[in-house]
């Protein structure tokens, strides 16, 4: 009888998983699954404790879904993702397994670990496959076969390839013997923080659940209500991506059954869209590895002069800036581990621009406190706002933190809610409190702004033209 290892990795799901779905196909077969905690190379890489604990419960949830269909989960732990292909080794051995199964995963370290796991593991026929994404990288290319470097482009050949035949979903095995009943619970050996359940779905079912709600109500209204932190508009699925506890597979079928026009740019086809920009990250990630090494995608970017000023990003980690959104925000983000997605361009849009502040700093915050912490997304997002990243905007795109609390906050709906030393601060002044608190001769107990937004701009323009400059010859071909 051949024994069949899957090894679980971000995939934390028995729906719609092409590894446990392979492992499975032989009727014959004796199924295993395996966990390896690496809690080493999570602190290297700052995980939030919150996903940590969200990790905790998918693991758990997974245990008990997969005992009920008599998969036994093997959970070890080892140091950092280096070791982890000694310990699968070990289980090979221990178990006589002759296959093994696992999705891939398409970070650089991920990627080193199980190119040198198949390469040491005798006797054992490893497959991998294409799980957390909706069309594997390298299947949408240019007319060159060329990776897109910019996203439109991308979109438009992604929406075509799914015209042509949309990725199938595979179901969850059947019952393979007896139900496990003695599960032990799995504690993390890793810093954990509480978070809120009916935010973030805890488990398979509940993500299931919250995406189906999601297409059916949510979905077509997403457009118009997407960019206002004070209404929820957005389908707090990410974390959910983030883990695997769905695939994105399964979002794309959904949607398509409740609106049936979004791949044809109808309701619908903008929550398309965030889930195609979450593919161009990851394909970018696999053509572009050193996406992964704390590189800018546009090189010459590596010249501009950051500043390093620890009372000015202590001020912005805090949201102690004296610009209301963006505090706001940023305590949001301390106190639940989430963020808004245009607070999440407002936020970064203002380190990078008006502290000039590298924004690998605040990428790695960023990954510190998100409950939906992914490289490849949070690196796409804060390269795009600091323009360093693919984007065709020139860098001189530089959001105004109170219009763009104006514009998406305006009632200060949000603001009041994150900032209640601002509550006797009228509607129309909450933008800029210190400008009504000086006029009446009141004293706030809120922070007065530590930056001057219009001077900023100037040094933030000039340093990157200073930057552009030292080429030889300039990036854009001008002198």
């Amino acid at each position: 009888m051949p024994t069949h290892l899957v090894w679980f990795r971000a995939d934390l799901r028995i729906h719609d998983n092409f590894a446990l779905a392979a492992a499975c196909r032989a009727k014959d077969a004796n199924v295993l699954a395996l966990f390896i905690a690496t809690p080493e190379q999570w602190r290297q890489h700052d995980m939030a404790p919150r996903q940590a604990a969200l990790l905790s419960a998918y693991l758990n949830d997974l245990q008990h879904s997969l005992a009920e269909k008599g998969i036994p989960l093997i959970y070890k732990e080892a140091h950092d993702f280096a070791a982890q292909p000694q310990t699968v080794q070990a289980i090979c051995q221990q178990h006589a397994v002759t296959h093994l199964y696992y999705n891939y995963q398409y970070e650089f370290n991920e990627q080193q670990r199980d190119r040198q796991l198949e390469k040491t593991l005798a006797g054992v026929v490893c497959e991998g496959f294409d799980d957390s994404v909706m069309l594997a990288p390298g299947s949408v290319m240019t007319g060159s076969h060329e990776m897109y470097k910019v996203f439109t482009p991308f979109k438009n050949a992604f929406i075509k390839r799914l015209k042509e035949g949309l990725p199938e979903c595979v179901t969850a095995p059947t019952v393979r013997g007896e139900t496990i009943t003695e599960l032990p619970a799995i504690r993390l050996n890793y810093p954990q923080q509480s978070f809120d359940e009916t935010v973030f779905p805890a488990s398979e079912k509940a993500a299931i659940d919250r995406l189906r709600q999601f297409c059916t109500q949510g979905a077509a209204e997403y457009e118009a209500r997407r960019d206002f932190p004070a209404t929820e508009g957005t389908s707090r699925l990410s974390a959910c991506l983030a883990l695997g506890a769905l695939s994105p597979r399964q979002c794309l079928h959904r949607l398509l059954a409740e609106q049936p026009q979004a791949l044809d740019g109808g309701a619908g086809a903008v929550w398309l869209n965030e889930l195609i920009w979450r593919e161009f990250y990851r394909h970018l990630m696999t053509y572009h590895p050193d996406l992964c090494k704390h590189r800018p995608f546009i090189r010459w970017t590596e010249q501009v002069q950051w500043q390093s000023n620890e009372k000015l990003l202590k001020a912005w980690q805090r949201g102690l800036t004296g610009f209301p959104i963006v505090d706001a925000a940023m305590r949001q983000l301390n106190e639940t581990g989430r963020m808004h997605n245009r607070l999440r361009m407002i936020t970064a849009s203002f380190l990078v621009k008006d502290l000039l502040i590298d924004w690998r700093t605040g990428e790695r915050y960023f990954i510190s406190q998100l409950i939906d912490g992914d490289l490849a997304a949070n690196n796409g997002g804060w390269q795009w706002a600091a323009s360093t990243g693919t984007d065709a905007a020139p860098y001189f795109r530089i959001f105004n933190p109170t219009t763009q609390g104006e514009k998406f906050d305006k009632q200060g709906v949000f603001i009041r809610r994150w900032l209640p030393e601002l509550a006797k601060v009228p509607e129309k002044a909450l933008h800029q409190p210190w400008a009504w608190a000086d006029k009446q001769g009141i004293t706030l107990d809120y922070s007065r702004p530590i930056v001057d937004h219009k001077q900023a701009r100037q040094e933030t323009l000039a340093a990157w033209e200073a930057a552009r400059k030292g080429i030889t010859p300039p990036p854009d071909g001008r002198s």
